[in-house]
């Protein structure tokens, strides 16, 4: 009897051991794992400074090469003496572009692009009075310069994001071009007061023809969105 007692108790140490040496094992590979996870982890962060800094370096880049080409082109205009009149629209209608680039109905993200985001990229180029991003419409936007110059610009010269590119192309087709006096040479006319006022209506009036332009686009879109949303 007492030789079955060592036995069974030989055993019980044996199975202890043994558990003890899985417990151990197991620890050993959990913490592998989260010293492997910590690592990627602090991969994925440097990689993604390194990312922000390049597309930092890319955008402060393509910024110092528009001023540079906005300069070219005011020099030249300078030695030709085009340098006292505005480029603008025939009928005075603000330039509109139309933005596309590819994205998922379910992708949160609209493919990397939102309001702010495109404001900043078109910013670059000149004045961007309004920029409205279909909420139904994923991959679509419709951007509004206030000048003609910065809409040709960012039709010449902007891509978007590397990897996911915009497709860009004028709204209404490119407007006709015409050459106008400078808005502060308008008020120096030597008709005095009544030119002043004539002036300052015309532009008012302008104004006015602007805001209804961009309140019925902001109707065709919000109609658009409700067709592809009642759609199949």
């Amino acid at each position: 009897i007492p030789s079955n007692k060592k036995e069974r108790n030989r055993k019980l140490d044996d199975k202890r051991k043994k558990i003890k040496l899985d417990l151990e094992a197991r620890e050993r590979q959990a913490e592998s794992q989260i010293q492997e996870e910590v690592q990627i982890t602090r991969t994925l962060e440097q990689e993604i400074a390194r990312l922000r800094e390049e597309g930092s370096r890319q955008l402060e880049e393509e910024q110092r090469l528009i001023r540079e080409q906005i300069q070219r082109e005011r020099e030249a205009q300078q030695q030709t003496g085009d340098s006292g009149g505005e480029r603008c629209s025939k009928n005075n209608v603000t330039p509109k572009l139309k933005l596309k680039w590819k994205c998922k109905k379910d992708d949160e993200t609209n493919g990397g692009y939102s309001q702010e985001m495109l404001f900043k990229l078109l910013g670059k180029y000149g004045e961007v009075l309004n920029v409205m991003v279909s909420s139904k419409k994923k991959g679509s936007a419709v951007v509004e310069f206030a000048n003609l110059r910065a809409a040709e610009l960012a039709v010449k010269n902007e891509s978007g994001l590397s990897g996911n590119p915009l497709k860009i192309s004028w709204l209404e087709g490119q407007p006709e071009v015409v050459t106008m006096a400078s808005q502060s040479g308008q008020f120096l006319s030597s008709q005095g007061s009544l030119s002043n006022e004539r002036d300052y209506e015309s532009i008012v009036m302008m104004r006015m023809r602007q805001a209804a332009e961009r309140q019925k686009l902001i109707e065709q879109m919000q109609r658009e969105d409700e067709e592809e949303a009642a759609g199949p």
